[in-house]
């Protein structure tokens, strides 16, 4: 977790990896073909605890590894043009079919324009935490914008982590019941069992 998922078919992607110790909490154990780098900080670059003879993305050019779309946009850490904490890379990521979208950092409200070029999406991965990213309050903002069928979040604050960030309760609060599921630390799906209307799945540590 944090804002490391692992999407596994025919190919397997790994996003923003950690080492664990440095935020404290527990060490990822992951095996990939490609890697997706959002931005170069630590919490988010470590590919070194990644088994498999992998490829490492880190800019938005779009491309095809191993069956897997991949294209990207550029955005900011911060909501001053990247003044702050820099650039980042929000990537698109076609894997059977199924449309995923990974935010990193992002710490502003994307434009129309960014949005549409970002165009549809299946499953959305956004920060929710605040203070280094958007908050809650913004990160639902952006889910109503982007319209994905599923909304997962991350880089927030869970028990043991080293970093001063926000809890989740800030986004999934005033959300209907019925669609906030939690999936434990993984979940199986194809495109024809995605939802009609958004859920949001919530994954443990």
């Amino acid at each position: 977790m944090h804002s490391c998922f692992e999407l596994v078919d025919r190919s397997t992607v790994v996003m923003d990896p950690h080492d664990g110790r440095s935020i404290g909490v527990k060490p990822p154990s992951l095996r990939a073909d490609v890697v997706t780098i959002s931005h170069d900080h630590f919490d988010h670059n470590a590919v070194r605890v990644i088994k498999g003879d992998y490829v490492v993305v880190k800019d938005v050019a779009p491309r095809d590894i191993e069956g897997v779309r991949i294209r990207g946009i550029t955005a900011f850490h911060d909501d001053v043009n990247g003044e702050k904490r820099g650039k980042i890379n929000i990537f698109h990521i076609t894997l059977n079919g199924i449309r995923f979208c990974h935010m990193g950092d992002l710490g502003h409200m994307l434009t129309d324009a960014q949005i549409k070029e970002l165009g549809d999406v299946d499953v959305l991965f956004l920060p929710v935490g605040g203070v280094f990213t958007i908050d809650g309050a913004q990160a639902q903002e952006m889910v109503r914008a982007i319209k994905p069928k599923v909304a997962v979040p991350m880089h927030f604050r869970v028990g043991g982590l080293s970093m001063s960030i926000q809890n989740a309760d800030g986004f999934l609060n005033g959300l209907p019941d019925e669609n906030v599921v939690r999936v434990g630390n993984e979940v199986e799906f194809e495109a024809e069992d995605l939802p009609e209307r958004t859920e949001y799945w919530v994954f443990s540590q």
